[in-house]
């Protein structure tokens, strides 16, 4: 297991370890504040190589679930800021990840009642869990090439709020069926124009957010999610094999930090990534089905060089302490899925450290 606290440099970022908390949407920012115990929550995972926070959104319409957090005013920076302080201060790295859900949102969510937006108007088919129950997704409203614009600039101006934030980067949500995702998959990008059709148009979404929010705040400090082969929130992709390798090779010269895959039981297309991508690579090692990744994954990932570094979710959640009971071998905790979305500190930041255990 020692290969995963091996140290490792992501853009210019030297990281402790290669041991990456994966972003994990905890549904406790009311109003789309994050608290103080989100602070806590946080830095109690300091000792992980790099922290990329839970999904957040960019811009009002950007929102996809109830009480996830903001980054698109001064009053939400300004409470980020009490957690990357938190972070730093405990000797931590931490990249927020900018999410922008697309059609996956509800009218519910804005103070316009408006619809959520999308490259086509293509339901989701999917639902929205509230305190009044589930809601249906509507059908969104096809982006007009003023709304693509406008999301852009919306990413750039939240990246930017993120380095007044004292973040030290941004990871862009390219995956899990979210609006980078939905203008790269065939299904939901049925558009006519320069950003629809053949691959070379369906990926210059995604390309032109990571160029734009990389010449803002540096591309050393911006990473990219994706999640090739994903079904997640509707998405069929009927062309992986050729999207991802033509996508990676149209980010290399945006020169990230880092891409991180989310593996759907694709294992060969991470080696195609892989062998593409000559920067960074995190992996969420997932190559056979969709049980929680473990840390044996992820030294089989770096032992079979298919990844530089490995993002885990719920040991990360459960473990605080994870490089310290990876070194001594365990024991691990196992996460309660009853406390994963909303509530209190309760399965949040009351998991103990292998020594207060």
């Amino acid at each position: 297991m020692n290969v995963l606290l091996t140290p490792l440099t992501a853009g210019t970022l030297p990281l402790p370890n290669r041991l990456v908390m994966a972003p994990m949407t905890r549904s406790r920012a009311s109003g789309g504040l994050v608290t103080g115990l989100t602070a806590e929550y946080y830095a109690q995972r300091a000792g992980a190589g790099l922290i990329i926070t839970e999904g957040t959104q960019p811009c009002v319409i950007g929102q996809g679930y109830i009480d996830t957090p903001g980054l698109h005013t001064p009053e939400q920076a300004a409470a980020w800021r009490v957690v990357t302080d938190a972070v730093h201060s405990r000797g931590g790295r931490i990249f927020v990840q900018l999410m922008h859900s697309g059609r996956i949102g509800h009218p519910s969510l804005y103070p316009d009642g408006s619809r959520p937006l999308a490259p086509s108007a293509i339901p989701s088919g999917e639902k929205l869990y509230t305190p009044d129950g589930l809601l249906d997704h509507p059908e969104p409203r096809e982006m007009t090439l003023a709304d693509i614009a406008r999301a852009i600039d919306d990413f750039v101006a939240s990246a930017r709020l993120a380095m007044e934030a004292g973040f030290d980067g941004v990871e862009l949500h390219g995956a899990s069926g979210y609006l980078i995702h939905q203008f790269l998959a065939g299904n939901t990008n049925r558009r006519t124009d320069a950003y629809g059709g053949p691959i070379a148009n369906r990926l210059r979404f995604a390309v032109e957010v990571a160029r734009a929010v990389g010449d803002a705040i540096g591309p050393e400090r911006v990473g990219i999610r994706l999640s090739p082969g994903s079904t997640l929130n509707g998405i069929r992709e009927s062309d992986t094999e050729l999207l991802y390798p033509e996508l990676i090779r149209a980010l290399v010269p945006a020169g990230l930090a880092y891409v991180h895959i989310s593996e759907f039981g694709t294992r060969d297309i991470t080696k195609v990534i892989r062998a593409e991508w000559p920067g960074t690579l995190i992996l969420n090692p997932h190559p056979a089905g969709d049980a929680p990744a473990t840390a044996a994954d992820g030294v089989e990932a770096l032992r079979d060089d298919v990844a530089d570094a490995i993002s885990l979710g719920q040991l990360w959640l459960a473990n605080p302490d994870l490089p310290e009971r990876i070194a001594a071998g365990g024991p691990f905790t196992a996460a309660d899925p009853a406390s994963f979305y909303g509530g209190d500190h309760r399965g949040y930041t009351d998991y103990p450290t292998s020594a207060e255990a």
